[in-house]
C-alpha cells in the first residue's frame, strides 16, 4: 500500500519505573486483570473497521519521561475505548509538570495496547493502521516491532502492517502505541493520548491509495446549465501490473445517480493517477443556508471483479475573495461571521464525540456563525464533515508555530523534518470539502518576520499547492499592526499569499494596509478577546474594569468592558468590520472558553480556563454571545444584562443594558414603563443599513480628530453604541424588555428576581436517543427557587447520579476551578452546572437514561431520556 512510513525518532530520556495508578486518574474503571486478551477482529464489508473498543491503556508517568511499556501484569493497566485522553480525568494541581496554559492538568507518557486475531480472509489483503490524531510524539508498535513514528498531534497518519500482520484466524497481533506529551507542548489544553479515531484498513493488493481520490468542479459558474465534475484517483497494484477499469458514479444526498463514468487505468506498484470529467445536468449549489452535498462513488474492478470501493463527498459552490468587495459565496456578498474554536470538548477533554462538536457548532450556528477557524491546528475530520452538512465555512489551519517555538516541547522540535509532510496531510484530510476556502499556513508566525521564515513560507505554500490549487492561501498573525517596510520578510510573505488574516488591528491599522496593498484579501482572524465571566457584571461605564483578585471570586465583567493591552471589544469589531467593504470579516477570540490560556490570570491557580469565549466551557451562553447574535442574525431577539435581577441592593442604581436587533426597546419593571429607547438608522458608505445609538463611545484613543475624538468613529462620521441603556433604581420583580420593529412588538426578554434556592431541575438537550455507546446526552442542572426562578448566585454541591448510561463528565463554565472534571459532584456556578452522559445500553434496549441531580437541602431533580436501539459501541 502506498503509505510513506515515518522514520523512528529518537528520544533519550530516564525511564521512570512503576506505573500510575487508578488512583492518580480521579474517577475511573478499575484496572483490567493482568494479560492481553485475543479478541477476534470482525472486519467490515467496506475497506475499514473500527478499532475503536476493546484497548489497555497504561499512564506510566506525568512527567513525559520516556519508559519502556508495562509488563503484562502490571496494576497500571485499564480497560479504555478511544478516543481517550488521559489528562482530563487528572486533578488540576500547580506543579513542575503543569502550567496555565494545560489548564493545571499534566500529560506524561502512556502507552496503549490493543490484541486482536484476523481471520483468514484478511491473507493476502493490504493492511493498514490509520489514526485521525494521537497527541502526541506517537510510537507505533506491531507485533514487537516499532513500524513508525509520528510526532504532530493533530495530523493524522497510516501505517503499513501488512508484511507483520498474522492472518490464520488464531495467532494474536498486538497493536502498541506509545505517547508522549511533555508539557508544556502547548499554549493551550492539549489533552494526552489516542484523541481522535483509528481503523484498520484491509484492501486488495490492487486498491485506491490513502487520500486518493480528488473531487474538483473546474468552471463552476453557479447557473441553471451543466457543471463539470473532474474526479482524479490515485490508485495501485502493489503484487503485478494489471489492467484495470476505473468507474466513478455521482450521487446526490438522495441517493440517486446524478452522473456516471469509466476509464481503463494501467497500474503498477507505483501509484498511477487517472481522472474522469462528468457533467451534473442540474447541479444544486452548496450554501450556508442550503448545504447540499453529493458523493463521488470510485470503483476499481479486474476482470469484471472489484477490487475496491471508496467515496468522497463534495459540493458545487464558487467562493471569492475580492480586495475591494470582500468575501463572496456563489456571486453573493457576505461577511465573514466566524469564530475560533479550539479543539477541546469541554469536560471531555479532547477526547473526541461528535455529538459533543455538533452541539459547540450549533450553538454558534445559533449565534449567527457561517465560519469557523481551526485555531491553530487540523481539525478532526469530523468537523469537517459536520461544517459540509451545517453549511460553516472553514478556514483550516496547520500550525501555532514553525521552527521557532513558543513552548520547550511544541512543534518547533519537528517542523524542519516533518511541516511539508505534516501541512500536506492536513490538505489531502479536507481537500474535497465544500465547507474549505481557506487554508492557513500558521499563526502568530515568529519566524515571518526573519529572513529565514520566508523560505519556509514558500516551502509551506508550494506544498499546499502541489495537492490543491482551489483555495485560498493565508496566514493568521499579528505581525501586520504596521505597514511593513518594502522588502522585509512581512512584506514579501504577504505578495506570496492571497490573504492575509490581521489579530487584533485597529480600524487605522486596517486602512493603512489595504492602501498599500490594494490587491490583497484582507480579514481578522483573530478579533476582540473581550474577556467576560457568566453572571459577573463591573462598572459598565468603564471601558476596561480590570480584575477582580479575590480567591473565589476571580471572574471578569460581562459589560463587554475586560479588555488586555492588544484586545478590544466586542462591538469595536463589530463596527470596524461592518464600515468597509473591502474587508471579508472576522474570526472572534473566540467562540467558545477552552480549558488553558486563562488571560487575564496568567499564572493563578486555579484559574485553568480563558475568559475569551462568548460561551463558557459548558456550553451556556455569556452576554456576548447575545451581542454578536444581534448583529449577525435577523431574527428578532432582546436580551437583557444584567442577567441577574436579584443580587442588588434595594434602590441601587442599575445599568441595564438591551442587545436587539429590533428599532427599538420598552422597558417595563413590575409592569411600570421605564421609558423607550431606539436605534438611529445609519448607512455605510458602501450603502449598508443598520442600526446604532449616535453618542461618543470613548473606545478608541487613536482617533484624535473628527467629531467624536477618543472613539471609533464610521468612515461616514459617525458614532455610537450597538446597546440600548437604562439607569434603573432597583426593585425586586418583574424586568420586561419589549423590542419593537415597525411599532409591533417582535421579542420580549424577562428578567425576575430569585428568592431562596429550594430544588433542582434538570433539562436534557434531546428526547430520545440511540443507546448505541457513541451518542450524548447533555443534562442542564439549575438551581432554583420556589416558583422555579433560576438562583443567580446559588453554588451548591450538586451530586448526579445516570442509570441507562454512563456519565462522562461534569462542568459550570466557571473558570476558576479545581474541580476534577471526572468527579460525580460539581458545584453550581450562577445557579448552573451540566452534566455530559454517555447513552451505552446498560438501560437494556427500549428503556430509558435517567440522570438525578440532589444537594443538601434542596428538592432532587432529575431528567429521563428515552432509549431506542440496545447494545454498546459501534
Amino acid at each position: 500500500m502506498a503509505i510513506s512510513r515515518r522514520a523512528v525518532l529518537g528520544g533519550a530520556g530516564a525511564t521512570l519505573g512503576g506505573a500510575i495508578g487508578a488512583s492518580a486518574l480521579g474517577t475511573v474503571p478499575a484496572a483490567a486483570e493482568a494479560g492481553p486478551s485475543a479478541a477476534a477482529l470482525a472486519l467490515s464489508s467496506g475497506r475499514c473497521t473500527d478499532l475503536r473498543q476493546g484497548w489497555r491503556f497504561a499512564l506510566v508517568n506525568t512527567s513525559g519521561a520516556d519508559a519502556e511499556q508495562p509488563g503484562d501484569d502490571d496494576q497500571g493497566w485499564r480497560d479504555v475505548d478511544l478516543p481517550h485522553d488521559w489528562s482530563i480525568g487528572l486533578d488540576p494541581r500547580r506543579s513542575a509538570e503543569t502550567t496555565a496554559g494545560s489548564g493545571y492538568l499534566p500529560g506524561g507518557l502512556g502507552w496503549y495496547v490493543k490484541t486482536f486475531t484476523l481471520p483468514r480472509e484478511a491473507a493476502g489483503k493490504r493492511l493498514s493502521v490509520e489514526f485521525d490524531g494521537v497527541y502526541m510524539d506517537a510510537h507505533v508498535h506491531f507485533n514487537g516491532q516499532e513500524i513508525g513514528a509520528h510526532p504532530y498531534g493533530y495530523t493524522g497518519f497510516a501505517l503499513d502492517l501488512t508484511d507483520l500482520a498474522h492472518t490464520d484466524g488464531k495467532t494474536p497481533n498486538t497493536l502498541a502505541v506509545k505517547v508522549r506529551n511533555q508539557v508544556p507542548s502547548s499554549r493551550w489544553y492539549s489533552g494526552s493520548g489516542i484523541y481522535r479515531d483509528v481503523r484498520l484498513v484491509v484492501t486488495d493488493p490492487v486498491h485506491v491509495v490513502r487520500h486518493g481520490v480528488t473531487v474538483t468542479t473546474p468552471g463552476l459558474t453557479g447557473g441553471s446549465g451543466p457543471a463539470t465534475v473532474r474526479v482524479e484517483t490515485r490508485a495501485v497494484s502493489a503484487e503485478r501490473p494489471v489492467q484495470a477499469e476505473l468507474t466513478v458514479t455521482l450521487k446526490d444526498a438522495t441517493g440517486r445517480t446524478v452522473a456516471t463514468g469509466s476509464t481503463r487505468a494501467d497500474l503498477d506498484a507505483e501509484p498511477v493517477s487517472e481522472a474522469l470529467e462528468l457533467s451534473v445536468a442540474k447541479p444544486r449549489l452548496w450554501s450556508t443556508a442550503e448545504p447540499h452535498l453529493y458523493t463521488a462513488h470510485v470503483r476499481l474492478s479486474v476482470d469484471g471483479k472489484t477490487a475496491d470501493e471508496t467515496s468522497a463527498r463534495f459540493g458545487f459552490r464558487r467562493f471569492a475573495l475580492d480586495p475591494d468587495h470582500g468575501f463572496s459565496l456563489n456571486g453573493e456578498a457576505m461577511k465573514l461571521n466566524g469564530v475560533n474554536l479550539h479543539h477541546d470538548l469541554g469536560a471531555l477533554g479532547a477526547a473526541f464525540h461528535v455529538d459533543a462538536a455538533r452541539r459547540q457548532l450549533e450553538i454558534m450556528r445559533d449565534m449567527g456563525v457561517n465560519a469557523l477557524r481551526t485555531s491553530h491546528n487540523p481539525p478532526a475530520p469530523q468537523v469537517v464533515d459536520l461544517c459540509d452538512e451545517m453549511g460553516i465555512l472553514l478556514l483550516v489551519e496547520a500550525f501555532d508555530c514553525w521552527k521557532t517555538p513558543k513552548n520547550t516541547y511544541d512543534y518547533g522540535r519537528f517542523f524542519e523534518e516533518h511541516g511539508v509532510a505534516d501541512i500536506k496531510e492536513m490538505v489531502h484530510a479536507a481537500k474535497n470539502s465544500p465547507a474549505v476556502v481557506m487554508w492557513s499556513i500558521g499563526n502568530e508566525i515568529p519566524d515571518s518576520t526573519s529572513e529565514a521564515g520566508v523560505g519556509m513560507a514558500e516551502r509551506l505554500i508550494e506544498a499546499v499547492r502541489s495537492v490543491d490549487t482551489t483555495r485560498a492561501l493565508v496566514i493568521g498573525t499579528d505581525k501586520y499592526r504596521s505597514v511593513p517596510a518594502d522588502g522585509s520578510p512581512q512584506d514579501r510573505i504577504l505578495r506570496m499569499l492571497d490573504g492575509i488574516g490581521l489579530n487584533y488591528n485597529t480600524a487605522a491599522s486596517m486602512d493603512a494596509l489595504h492602501k498599500k496593498y490594494p490587491d490583497t484579501f484582507f480579514f481578522e482572524a483573530e478579533s476582540s478577546s473581550s474577556t467576560s465571566t457568566r453572571g459577573v457584571y463591573d462598572n459598565p461605564d468603564q471601558l476596561n474594569t480590570g480584575e477582580n483578585y479575590t480567591p473565589g471570586r476571580r471572574g471578569t465583567s460581562s459589560y463587554d468592558n475586560n479588555l488586555e493591552s492588544w484586545t478590544m471589544s466586542g462591538e469595536y469589531v463589530l463596527k470596524k468590520d461592518r464600515d468597509r467593504e473591502y474587508f471579508g470579516g472576522q474570526f472572534v477570540w473566540t467562540g467558545i472558553d477552552y480549558i488553558g490560556e486563562p488571560t487575564p490570570y496568567d499564572d493563578v491557580y486555579p484559574v485553568k480556563s480563558s475568559f475569551f469565549g462568548a460561551v463558557d466551557t459548558a456550553g451556556f451562553p455569556k452576554d456576548q454571545f447575545s451581542l454578536f447574535r444581534s448583529q449577525w442574525r435577523d431574527e428578532p431577539m432582546v436580551h437583557l444584562l444584567p442577567m441577574d435581577w436579584t443580587g442588588h441592593r434595594p434602590k441601587e442604581e442599575v445599568r441595564v443594558w438591551a442587545y436587539t436587533n429590533a428599532d427599538s426597546v420598552e422597558l417595563f419593571l413590575n409592569g411600570t414603563s421605564l421609558g423607550e429607547r431606539r436605534y438611529d438608522r445609519k448607512t455605510t458608505p458602501y450603502g449598508k443599513e443598520y442600526r446604532e445609538t449616535t453618542e461618543a463611545t470613548g473606545d478608541d484613543k487613536t482617533v484624535t480628530s473628527g467629531p467624536y475624538p477618543g472613539s471609533y468613529t464610521s468612515p461616514n462620521g459617525s458614532a455610537g453604541k450597538l446597546h440600548l441603556t437604562w439607569k434603573v433604581p432597583f426593585r425586586p420583580g418583574r424586568l420586561v424588555a419589549v423590542a419593537r420593529r415597525g411599532g409591533k412588538e417582535v421579542a420580549r426578554d424577562t428578567l425576575r428576581t430569585a428568592g431562596e434556592a429550594a430544588a433542582l431541575r434538570l433539562t436534557p438537550d434531546r428526547e430520545k436517543v440511540t443507546a448505541d455507546g457513541r451518542s450524548l446526552v447533555f443534562v442542564t442542572a439549575e438551581v432554583i427557587d420556589a416558583r422555579g426562578v433560576l438562583v443567580p448566585d446559588a453554588d451548591h454541591a450538586l451530586t448526579f447520579t445516570v442509570t441507562g448510561g454512563r456519565l462522562l463528565g461534569l462542568d459550570n463554565g466557571q473558570q476558576e476551578s479545581a474541580e476534577n472534571y471526572r468527579s460525580d459532584t460539581r458545584s453550581a456556578f450562577h445557579g448552573k452546572a451540566l452534566a455530559i452522559v454517555l447513552a451505552d445500553g446498560s438501560g437494556g434496549s427500549g428503556g430509558a437514561l435517567t440522570v438525578t441531580a440532589r444537594s443538601e437541602g434542596l428538592r432532587s431533580g432529575s431528567a429521563r431520556v428515552r432509549v431506542t436501539g440496545g447494545g454498546g459501541g459501534g
